[in-house]
């Protein structure tokens, strides 16, 4: 990578530096504790956690995540990333699917087969989330990338 396309401190434009990991990594530990004692909420929107396994550690990776209640007991996810990428839980849900489980709050994790929605379901699917939701509909408006969503349905 050449020095012009580099942020400062050697950073590709668009990574997080080593503050914002671990100031993240903090937050994401603070409502997974709040979820796991029946606390599932955050800025008017139910919070599950989401158990991956790392497409590149192996290591298993838990994550808070907005979801929104799909047909039967199937919920929405979406892969917004800060608009400018896919968030790590995508890749890593993406590369070991039949590893994940969900958190729901004070409840035991459960196996989920993660399904990504596209042509007509992607947009029955966004349609219900921007409804239940408008604020993620504005930060998509502002994104060039299509956010992926995706139907965690029980197995």
């Amino acid at each position: 990578m050449t020095e012009s396309n580099q942020a400062a401190g050697g950073r590709r434009p668009g990574t997080p530096g080593a503050l914002s990991r671990w100031m993240q990594h903090r937050a994401n530990a603070r409502m997974a504790r709040k979820v796991r004692k029946g606390r599932g909420t955050f800025m008017g929107m139910d919070v599950l956690i989401l158990n991956t396994i790392g497409s590149r550690s192996g290591q298993p990776r838990e994550t808070p995540v907005a979801w929104f209640p799909d047909e039967g007991d199937a919920r929405l996810i979406v892969a917004s990333g800060g608009g400018s990428r896919n968030p790590d839980w995508f890749d890593n849900l993406m590369a070991n699917p039949d590893r994940a489980t969900i958190e729901l709050p004070g409840r035991e994790p459960v196996p989920v087969t993660p399904q990504r929605l596209d042509g007509a379901d992607r947009e029955r699917a966004w349609r219900r989330i921007a409804e239940a939701q408008p604020r993620i509909a504005k930060y998509q408006s502002k994104s060039e990338r299509e956010y992926p969503v995706v139907r965690l349905t029980g197995r």
